[in-house]
Order: structure tokens, then C-alpha cells, then sequence
């Protein structure tokens, strides 16, 4: 890493999990639509795209599928954070560039550290909606069984608007870390942006573009 440069397993689980995030509210959207009396099959066609057909090894319902689906990929993505943090934690990040305001470098710094609360707080909320759930369903990880629900209805449901509450503040708070970056690749043409650009891990940050 040089001065200026993140490292590159910084670089490649920032935009793993950032993707990985995004993907997980598209699904969320996409399974809280399905109805729960559809019927149960052993292989569906994720997402109805046509592209990929994912077999079970035992039937399911389509909402039942996706919502495990959910449960898997939040499990895969809170120990990448978690991997992330303690990277983090043992491998100092570059300082700021001086070209930024006392402000910005306050507003930068507590956009980050709330960033990284909200991505553990999301998938544990969901988790925690998990272990709560009916018996039958609980915690599954890519159809390995992890722990049967506790089937505590209460918590459940009101991890049910904890998780969402935390769902619209992270899309927030992603919103204006985007429009943050964009504010430095092409108003203050700092390179802020180049320091955590994929290119890093080619050319140790030398991309002009």
C-alpha cells in the first residue's frame, strides 16, 4: 500500500460488500413480493430471468426459497464484514487528503463510522429475525441447517421494523456516500475516488482516469 493508497484487500472487499449490499435490498424487494401459497418444487429459475435454474435437494415454496436465499448471502455477508473491520482494525487506512476541510474530513469520518454500524446492524437484525422464526424455517446457510427458529413471534415481528428502519437508513446513508464520491471525482478532481478505485489492484493506484 502506499501512502495515498488503500490496500488491495481494503479495495476488493469495499466493492464486494457494497455490490453484495445493494444485491440483498434487490432481493428483499423481489421476495417480499411472492405469495406464500404457491406451490413447492425442487428447482427455480432464479429471479425468472432465464439464465440460471437453481436445484434443491428438497421442495420448497418460491417465497420459502428466496427468503432462505436472504438468510444464506446476510450470513455470507456479515462475517465479510466482520473480516472487513477487523482489517480495518489492523491495517491503518491512508489519511485524508489535505485538500479537505476540517468539515469534511468530520463529515467523512462519521459517514464511515456510521457505515460500518449500519452493515453490521442490518444483517444481525435479520439474523435475529431468523433464530425467532417458526421452527420448521430458522437459520439455514445454502440449505445446511445452522439452528431451528425459537418461534418467538413478538421479536420476530419487531425485528421486522428494526431491520427495516435500518434497511432505509443504510440506503440513506449510501445515497450520500455516492454522492459524496461523485462530488470529489468531478467537482473537486482530488483523487480521493482513485484511492479505493479497482485499478489499485493492477497498477497500485496509477490510473489517471
Amino acid at each position: 500500500m502506499t501512502q495515498n493508497q488503500y490496500t488491495k484487500t481494503a479495495i476488493v472487499l469495499h466493492w464486494l460488500i457494497g455490490i453484495a449490499i445493494l444485491a440483498m435490498f434487490a432481493l428483499g424487494w423481489f421476495m417480499a413480493d411472492i405469495p406464500k401459497d404457491q406451490p413447492k418444487s425442487t428447482s427455480f429459475d432464479l429471479f425468472n430471468l432465464g439464465i440460471y435454474t437453481w436445484n434443491l435437494a428438497v421442495e420448497a415454496t418460491p417465497r420459502t426459497f428466496y427468503f432462505n436465499l436472504h438468510k444464506s448471502v446476510g450470513i455470507t455477508l456479515l462475517a465479510l464484514i466482520a473480516f472487513r473491520i477487523f482489517w480495518r482494525l489492523t491495517h491503518r487506512p491512508p489519511a485524508l487528503l489535505d485538500t479537505l476541510t476540517a468539515t469534511e474530513k468530520k463529515i467523512a469520518t462519521g459517514g464511515h463510522h456510521l457505515l460500518y454500524l449500519l452493515m453490521i446492524a442490518l444483517p444481525v437484525t435479520g439474523l435475529v429475525m431468523a433464530i425467532n422464526s417458526k421452527f420448521e424455517y430458522g437459520v439455514k446457510w445454502f440449505g445446511i441447517s445452522l439452528m431451528n427458529g425459537l418461534d418467538n413471534k413478538a421479536i420476530r415481528e419487531s425485528f421486522v421494523d428494526v431491520h427495516e428502519v435500518v434497511g432505509i437508513i443504510m440506503l440513506v446513508v449510501i445515497g450520500v456516500h455516492v454522492l459524496g464520491a461523485l462530488k470529489h471525482k468531478f467537482i473537486d478532481k482530488d483523487g480521493t475516488m482513485k484511492r479505493m478505485s479497482l485499478c489499485g489492484l493492477c497498477c497500485k493506484g496509477s490510473c489517471k482516469k
